[in-house]
């Protein structure tokens, strides 16, 4: 009887080629105590002595005998039997020690009509077919297992099965499913421990005669499958054709692919778990889905969510943030792409569904760190005001701030009164941040890294924190108020005549919306004087700058407040500001009244300030004088300007404003070089050296342009998204009057939708010219992919 055993785990596994398959056969080990080994170390095997009726065998049935005597007769017949076949292992099976040459075993056998094998259809399919017909010079016609005949080269054969002349074909599924049936990759371990213990090399016929005791079609076929697919035990030492030799892998190189295998299978498990998790998230109903911190509690989900979210907003870090977003959306059935890692976080309730990706993407800071709020508090509860002693009291001054209506903080704010002489003279109030603030401090310090205030339809990420801005620094209506005041007499031409700053004390008597400053100004009341006294300076102020060259860019101007954000489909406030509106001309004429003043005041004491220009010596404005004023001309213009320059050290021609100089000073809470003037000022105004040379201040302010570049393609994206989002909304059939701004291509014309604000493009008909206005109707509107299709109503 030729026998073969199988040890793997102190269990055993007993075959003869006389009974029944044995591989099926389990023996059922209960939990031993303590017992004694019986060895045999000439076949490297170690078996257990215990009581009979401990260890049973089951075919069929159970039977109990004796393990020891069965292991003993076992044992003394394999012994004579592998002394028998030593001489037949080496010439039948040709087992080769990996030192000599492999070349016998890598024999082809060429291809004929009615061979069983198996081919590679493509990179992730191999089929079982059988050879019909040869297909020209080298390939075969072939009848696969899926029923297919197709061609194939002879490179894509991966095994032809030994043993076969003329299979029937109608017979590959069940030869296949027999395979499957005889599968058991457990018996590598004790093929793999036999060879490694002799140092041999393996074919697949050779593999069969070892773990089934025959090479026959179905075994060597198994065999051949078993090793193919092994990741384990066994490696590729040479292959020629169809025909590949194994080598047993070293113990250390086993143990470690082992670990990898478990430690891979950990995370197929976890992987399919946090599926299961998007799944049950994606099923619930809105209101019931678990909040975004859930997703955060365990390490283990939070680095999957992470790197789904990421994927969602382009930020990958690694390639394992890539890898893992992408196994997690193949998981999902659904395709690797940004898009749909998006779709897939807003189903689950991970992002809200009109989740601002740029504010992700751009790492904008939305909170602020512990020790900052911290300081902050310290600044409120112990306020104070180095320049106390020194400051001017104005609060006689009736004072006009005039902002939009939902102006968090108030920065400037403004007086006016007719001389004796009949001049203009003018006060410009701003916050005065820096009597709370010093520079370096950890408070400045955080402020310079945001670089400006962000204002987005759904939130304000303000430069200071919340409490500090609103509390401490904003102008507030009937209270005392910090302030840095510029005071400028006009002359006639509105020219300045006088100029001087003084830190303030003052008492904000109105706090105006555009649209109230601008209706007072139409009442002309008696009693609001001063009002009018302001409207008749801009008036002046803007005639003199055309005078010196300016450019006119006023334009339509949107504002949107979305009150409820996370909501599905939250209310969304529009409404649009014609820049060129009186009361914004006034507030905008004083604000580059005030930054032509502090340009000159520095420029007269040596002061190192971020001086503004634009130079636009090329500019023939006449050449735009055809097209009609307002947002027509100013597109135009626009498209032509040339890019800002600083200058830290003097002012510099302001071509667009048609200044000498020019210095932002009248948004310190907002803006960080606004900021910065302050700083600069204030120290002069105390006797003190400013606190930044002229090239310190050109270094930090690299960094806060950079900042303030990335908040301003925010706060445009943000704003065109709602836009869109408020247009998608409206009935199909509506009618959006739309102002022609120039033609791009044949009759395509760049447009502006009046009501709303925003620039588009449609196709317009023959007789319509830039300047006229048309009707339009929405196609589509997707706010996620940024489209807007627009149809002329004829």
């Amino acid at each position: 009887m030729a026998m073969a055993v199988r040890a793997v785990n102190t269990c055993s596994i007993f075959r003869s080629t006389s009974s029944p398959p044995l591989y099926p056969f389990r023996c059922r080990l209960h939990h031993f105590g303590a017992f004694q080994c019986k060895s045999y170390p000439n076949l490297g095997l170690h078996f257990p002595i215990c009581r009979t009726d401990r260890f049973f065998l089951s075919h069929g049935g159970v039977q109990s005998c004796s393990v020891y005597s069965l292991v003993e007769s076992v044992m003394e017949e394999l012994h004579a039997s592998r002394k028998r076949k030593r001489i037949y292992a080496s010439t039948k099976m040709g087992l080769t020690s990996s030192g000599q040459l492999l070349e016998d075993k890598l024999k082809n056998q060429v291809l004929q009509k009615g061979l069983l094998l198996e081919f590679r259809k493509d990179s992730e399919r191999v089929l079982l077919a059988v050879a019909q017909k040869a297909d020209g010079k080298k390939n075969w016609m072939v009848f696969d297992q899926n029923g297919v005949t197709s061609s194939i080269k002879p490179q894509q054969v991966t095994y032809i099965v030994p043993g076969i002349d003329n299979f029937d074909q109608t017979e590959i599924s069940n030869f296949i499913q027999k395979a499957q049936d005889n599968l058991d990759p457990t018996l590598l371990e004790f093929a793999w421990n036999e060879l490694l213990e002799t140092n041999k090399s393996v074919t697949a016929e050779e593999l069969a005669e070892m773990i089934f005791g025959c090479a026959e079609p179905l075994e060597s076929y198994c065999a051949h499958l078993l090793l193919s697919k092994d990741e384990i035990y066994f490696t590729v030492l040479e292959t020629k054709g169809c025909r590949s030799v194994y080598g047993p892998r070293s113990t250390v190189q086993v143990e470690e692919l082992l670990r990898r295998k478990l430690a891979k299978e950990a995370a197929e498990k976890e992987l399919q778990e946090f599926v299961q998790l998007l799944k049950s998230a994606k099923s619930m109903p809105s209101h019931a889905k678990p909040p975004k911190s859930s997703w955060k509690a365990e390490e283990k989900i939070q680095h999957k969510i992470e790197s789904l979210e990421a994927y969602a907003i382009d930020a990958c870090t690694n390639d394992d943030q890539k890898k893992t977003a992408g196994m997690i959306l193949r998981a999902m059935g659904l395709v690797k792409t940004a898009s749909s890692a998006l779709n897939l976080l807003i189903d689950v309730g991970y992002f809200p569904v009109h989740v601002n990706l740029d504010l992700l993407k751009f790492n904008i800071r939305v909170d602020y760190p512990d020790e900052v709020i911290s300081a902050a508090e310290n600044l409120l509860s112990e306020p104070f005001d180095p320049d106390e002693v020194d400051r001017k009291d104005l609060t006689h001054l009736k004072v006009y701030a005039i902002d939009v209506d939902e102006a968090d903080e108030l920065d400037d704010a403004l007086s006016a009164t007719r001389l004796l002489d009949g001049r203009i003279k003018v006060w410009i109030h701003v916050a005065d941040p820096t009597s709370l603030v010093q520079p370096g401090s950890i408070v400045d310090r955080e402020a310079m890294k945001r670089g400006t205030s962000i204002f987005l339809p759904t939130a304000t990420y303000p430069m200071f924190p919340e409490k500090l801005a609103m509390e401490g620094m904003s102008l507030k209506q009937g209270e005392l108020c910090n302030a840095v005041t510029v005071s400028v007499v006009l002359h006639s031409d509105g020219s300045i005549a006088e100029c001087t700053v003084d830190n303030s004390i003052i008492k904000p008597t109105y706090m105006l919306t555009y649209e109230s400053a601008s209706e007072l100004l139409h009442l002309n009341l008696e009693e609001e004087v001063e009002l009018k006294i302001l409207s008749e300076a801009a008036a002046l102020r803007l005639r003199w700058r055309r005078n010196q060259g300016a450019i006119d860019t006023s334009t339509l101007e949107t504002r949107i407040k979305v009150a409820n954000p996370d909501d599905p489909e939250p209310s969304i406030n529009l409404y649009v500001e014609d820049q060129a509106d009186p009361a914004m001309r006034l507030v905008t004429e004083m604000m580059i009244l005030c930054g032509e003043a502090v340009a000159t005041y520095g420029s007269c004491n040596n002061i190192p300030l971020p001086y503004r220009g634009q130079p636009q010596s090329n500019v023939d404005t006449s050449a735009f004088a055809h097209l009609p004023e307002g947002p027509v001309r100013s597109s135009a213009l626009v498209k032509i300007l040339r890019a800002a320059e600083m200058d830290f050290r003097k002012p510099i021609r302001h071509g667009v404003l048609g200044l000498p100089g020019y210095v932002q000073f009248t948004s310190p809470i907002r803006r960080y070089m606004d900021l910065l003037a302050h700083y600069q000022v204030k120290a002069f105004l105390r006797g003190d050296s400013p606190p930044f040379s002229a090239g310190q201040m050109e270094g930090m302010a690299a960094t806060v342009n950079m900042h303030a570049r990335l908040a301003k393609r925010l706060c445009s994206s943000s704003l065109r998204y709602w836009i869109l989002e408020f247009i998608r909304r409206q009935p199909k059939e509506k009618k959006f009057r739309a102002l022609v701004l120039r033609f791009i291509k044949d009759r395509i014309a760049a447009l502006l939708l009046m009501e709303v604000g925003l620039q588009a493009s449609a196709w317009v008909s023959l007789g319509k010219q830039i300047g006229d206005e048309v009707e339009v109707k929405v196609e589509e509107a997707h706010p996620r992919d940024d489209v807007l299709s627009l149809k002329e109503v004829t």
